[in-house]
């Protein structure tokens, strides 16, 4: 049989599939595909041979063949690293990084240093999640386990001319198995450390010659790492399961059919936060009585305190259906699919015992996707192939969140006044004051119990492409392939924000205003009165003046003058001293929209394409080069700090249609456009496989979330971009043992990003992109008796160098109080000392009898490495910083039959 280096569609199938190393390593992990006669594929790996299947390309392909920096993990893999889901993968791809903030649906991807922050629900990911070619549009939608999965790759770069949305910075393919012809399956126990209880299985057979089913479940329980020291709950823990079942009709003809239908759920107390660094307002919270675990003396991070438990519940279900049809030599797959995903998310988001807010609900939302993909890909024998395709993807998005005060916030935001006024001003003397100036009373009416913001917003998105490749072989070795994608995404908001916090709602220039004409006035009455110089009249006094020279000479000659210097200084911080009190407007109103300046609709189109050359320069050594750009549509704010753009607000301004105290913002970010240019060499030898990989890539408005210590910023950074160098490879040192190295250099920069709510970054590294990850591994597979029983040793070492994890802290800018301008440095600074560095030492010894039955023992980060994943501003508690811990050593064992 003959191949061009990565020509068309391969057919080696059984051939190939036999001599498919069955250990899946760290980087270029070893994976086969069953075959579609239904014939399980999975072989035990020999001395001579290192063959990898994968469908990267939407073809079938060896990895080897496949002209695309894509990293695979297999079954095997994750069943003796006990990989549970995407965040566990990480420790074996050095070039994946996945984070998990203040919940579960904050759950993010990243690939080669690019991701989307997940905490704002109209984000997309860049790196987009498909599963059996449906796409996961929200990184929630994709984070339980799956019970019979067969492997899953790691597409490095922008994937746009193949896959159909938001893949701007890679793509994770989960390929689950098919059901099998032939009866068998798999059940799994396992327990371990803080009481954690896995179970899961799936059974495949035949119902008839042509149809086969598979069904699978499984429960992953877990008790928390943290504790709440004001309730006794665990925190971080786990809850979940799910079930999954297939059909397939398959009788040997064109035609072939595969059903899946999926159900999971999740409801677990995530995400547990630590203080890292005190302040004088986390004196204030002790003072009434509210307590606050110190990281720095309890490095090990095990105890919080929240008055409100982290309840996090994702619910996914849907159904999909894929139909393959053989026209000769052209391909026709269908793939239609409908999903639902439902997630409630509460939080304390002081992270402090004291109620100072005690409806913190972060998020529900009801997501709704249907997609409709379809494609011919052909199998010519001559020298043109090719793959063609449509998408389409529509999708609603309704969420809600809001924040509400509780009974100790009012005391708590009175010593905050105190301390920021030097003690000459509290909640009751501003309510005073601002009474008098507004002729409102608002006794007991500031940051009173049960005061909040309450926001929703919804969301309609469709989107289509079309897409393809064409394949020409230049020669039998040498391969040009040309691609494209064209999409047309629009999107549309209706946001529906109320805040009914009392104190935000009051425009203080205006109160200002009026505070610096009346005393202006006074001053000016004192003085036409003879009064000793700086000496205001009193209002008798005043009421005088009038009557000696006249209503209209005293608005010439006094109030006039007092009015049109407060309106030319109403605005200024060292004029109006109210203005510095603008920090306690928590939750200021937002302006709706649609609106008659806002249409709050996006409606935008790209070209994406990519040119490749791929050279076999001998049976066992291919080389390509690529040029490739990707796409990612428009983002929507879908936070509480959703504001008009700069020219928005004037307009708004300008018509008089703008809330109360409205600030210009982000109410959406532009699409981001990527480009990568890639050199890739791929080796595979009898006992050897090496992948070396050079890349420059960059995303230009790359879609930055920033929190800022009360909400989210989102905005375009300039240009982000990163030089690179990746290699995997194994070594098969005997036939029982193996050896693999994954290493990924990335040189990770700001190209431009002036405007960063941290200032100026253009130029700085990018924070929590580490230069150097790297994953080394190890399995001995050794048969011990003659009844064919194993023993299976494998290890995994994950290292990354040390790094910065956020950019800035918000909390740190310095405001000029007289001018108002701010100084981004304090805020650099200050980030500069959080660092992590990463040392995961994973291992799992099994006994593996030949009728089936595997008996392992397994542990996770061995070393117990003990990092934050990332830190942020302490909500309304001045220069204090928060941050996430990562999960400590977990151990167990585990017993596993396969029939």
């Amino acid at each position: 049989m003959k191949f061009t280096a990565f020509g068309r569609t391969a057919t080696v199938r059984t051939a190939l599939l036999t001599g498919a190393a069955a250990l899946v390593l760290p980087a270029a992990a070893q994976a086969q595909d069953a075959d579609t006669d239904g014939e399980d594929t999975e072989t035990a790996a020999p001395a001579n041979g290192n063959v990898i299947v994968v469908t990267a390309t939407k073809r079938e392909q060896t990895l080897q063949e496949t002209p695309v920096a894509v990293s695979v993990t297999s079954a095997e893999t994750i069943e003796r690293a006990q990989i549970r889901d995407i965040a566990d993968l990480a420790t074996v791809v050095p070039s994946l990084r996945v984070s998990q903030n203040q919940s579960a649906f904050a759950t993010s991807y990243s690939v080669r240093g690019f991701g989307t922050d997940g905490n704002n629900i109209g984000l997309e990911p860049s790196v987009a999640m498909f599963v059996d070619g449906v796409y996961r549009s929200r990184a929630i939608s994709q984070i339980s386990d799956l019970p019979d999965i067969q492997r899953v790759e790691v597409l490095r770069g922008p994937q746009s001319t193949l896959f159909g949305k938001n893949a701007s910075a890679g793509v994770i393919s989960i390929v689950t198995k098919e059901p099998q012809f032939d009866f068998g399956g798999m059940v799994e126990a396992s327990y371990g450390n803080y009481d954690a209880m896995v179970a899961k299985g799936f059974v495949t057979g035949p119902i008839s010659d042509s149809i086969a089913f598979s069904v699978g479940a499984g429960i992953n329980k877990r008790d928390g790492f943290l504790t709440n020291g004001v309730n006794g709950e665990d925190i971080n823990d786990r809850n979940r399961w799910f079930t999954r079942g297939q059909l397939l009709f398959d009788n040997g003809g064109p035609l072939r059919v595969r059903v899946i239908g999926d159900y999971d759920k999740i409801k677990e107390r995530c995400c547990g936060v630590l203080n890292v660094a005190p302040s004088a307002e986390l004196g204030a919270i002790q003072l009434l009585g509210g307590q606050v675990n110190d990281f720095r003396n309890n490095p090990d991070g095990d105890v919080i305190y929240t008055d409100v438990d982290p309840i996090n519940e994702i619910e996914n279900y849907g159904i999909s259906g894929q139909v393959d049809y053989e026209f000769g030599p052209i391909t026709m797959t269908s793939i239609t699919a409908y999903r639902e995903t439902h997630l409630s998310a509460d939080q304390d988001v002081d992270f402090t015992s004291l109620p100072a807010v005690t409806g913190a609900n972060i998020g529900d939302a009801d997501i709704n996707t249907f997609t409709q993909e379809l494609r011919f890909a052909s199998d010519f024998d001559g020298p043109f192939n090719f793959l063609v395709g449509g998408y389409y993807f529509d999708e609603r998005v309704d969420t809600s969140d809001s924040i509400v005060f509780g009974p100790a916030f009012r005391p708590y935001a009175n010593l905050l006044l105190q301390g920021a006024t030097g003690g000459t001003q509290t909640v009751d003397t501003l309510e005073a004051t601002l009474s008098a100036l507004n002729g409102t009373d608002y006794t007991g009416q500031f940051f009173a119990n049960g005061q909040g913001f309450f926001n929703n917003i919804v969301q309609d998105n469709e989107a289509f492409s079309v897409f393809g490749n064409v394949d020409f072989e230049i020669t039998d070795r040498l391969v040009l392939t040309l691609g494209a994608n064209y999409t047309k995404d629009k999107k549309q908001i209706v946001t529906n924000s109320v805040s009914t916090d009392v104190f935000s709602n009051i425009d203080l220039v205006q109160s200002g205003n009026t505070a610096i004409t009346r005393q202006g006035i006074a001053l000016g009455a004192g003085q036409a009165l003879g009064l000793p110089a700086g000496t205001p009249a009193t209002a008798a006094q005043v009421q005088t003046l009038i009557g000696i020279i006249g209503l209209d000479a005293f608005n010439q000659l006094i109030a006039g003058p007092a009015q049109a210097f407060a309106d030319a200084n109403d605005a200024n911080p060292a004029v109006n001293p109210l203005l510095a009190l603008r920090p306690f407007q928590f939750l200021p109103p937002m302006q709706n929209c649609p609106n008659s300046i806002e249409d709050c609709a996006t409606d935008d189109d790209d070209w994406s394409w990519n040119v490749r050359l791929a050279y076999e320069v001998t049976p066992t050594l291919n080389v390509y080069a690529s040029w490739a750009t990707g796409y990612k549509a428009p983002s929507f704010n879908l936070s509480r700090d959703s504001r008009p753009l700069p020219t928005d607000f004037a307009a708004l301004q300008a018509a008089g249609l703008g809330v109360v105290n409205l600030r210009p913002g982000t109410r959406f970010a532009a699409a981001e456009n990527s480009e990568v240019i890639e050199l890739g060499i791929k080796g595979n030898w009898s006992r050897a496989a090496a992948n070396l990989t050079f890349f420059r890539q960059s995303i230009e408005d790359f879609q930055a979330n920033t929190f800022t210590g009360t909400s989210f910023i989102l905005s375009n950074a300039g240009k982000q971009e990163t030089f690179g160098v990746e290699f995997d490879g194994q070594f098969y040192a005997s036939n029982e043992l193996t050896l693999s190295l994954g290493m990924t250099y990335l040189d990770a920069t700001y190209d431009s990003f002036p405007n960063s709510p941290v200032g100026d970054l253009t130029g700085e590294p990018v924070a929590g992109v580490p230069e150097l990850s790297a994953v080394f591994g190890a399995q001995y597979d050794k048969e011990i008796n003659s009844n064919g029983d194993h023993i299976i040793l494998r290890g995994d070492f994950s290292y990354q160098s040390p790094v910065q994890v956020t950019d800035g802290l918000t909390n740190y800018i310095v405001v000029d109080p007289a001018t108002g301008a701010r100084d981004f440095g304090p805020a650099r600074d200050a980030a500069r000392a959080y660092t992590r560095e990463v040392n995961n030492l994973n291992a799992s010894l099994t006994y593996a009898f030949d009728m089936g039955l595997e008996l392992s023992v397994w542990g996770r980060n061995l070393l117990d490495d003990r990092y934050l994943t990332t830190v942020f501003p302490a909500v309304a508690q001045g220069k204090a910083v928060s941050g996430y811990p990562n999960q400590p050593r977990t151990y167990g064992v585990a017993a596993r039959m396969r029939f």
